[in-house]
């Protein structure tokens, strides 16, 4: 299946203003380390949780990896999706036959929606002053 040519597999991941680092080491106990706290320390939501794993089950290896990632900017939900799009960059480093599961499961697609600036004249990015007629 994959042969480690390597100690492990790197992935970059950005989702947001949210950037991820990950390292998949093979041949681990399948525990996941961010910022070196573990993932149940990192994220309360259980669905943050399974965002992060999906690309592992996507692929059924679950248990075989362990990942150290180093997270930076953004909110929880941005870490959590720029952490799914690395492992899932890593992934495809440790054996090219995921690309297609991952491809159909739309994890190797980067998430281009961003915050849209603030225009002059306006409050916020669309938010213009309160209107009155008198």
């Amino acid at each position: 299946m994959y042969t480690p040519k390597k100690a492990y597999f790197y992935g970059t991941g950005r989702r947001k203003s949210s950037v991820a680092r990950v390292k998949l080491i093979p041949g681990g106990t399948g525990a996941i380390k961010i910022n070196n706290r573990e993932l149940d320390n990192y994220f309360g939501l259980e669905t943050l949780k399974y965002i992060v794993k999906q690309p592992l089950v996507a692929v059924e290896v679950e248990g075989k990896f362990d990942a150290d990632i180093k997270v930076s900017g953004g909110g929880f939900t941005g870490q959590a999706g720029a952490i799914r799009f690395g492992i899932a960059r890593a992934l495809l480093q440790a054996d090219a036959e995921f690309r297609p599961v991952l491809k159909k499961a739309g994890f190797l697609t980067r998430d281009p929606r961003m915050k849209e600036r603030k225009k002059y004249g306006l409050k916020a990015a669309r938010r213009a002053p309160q209107f009155s007629k008198r």
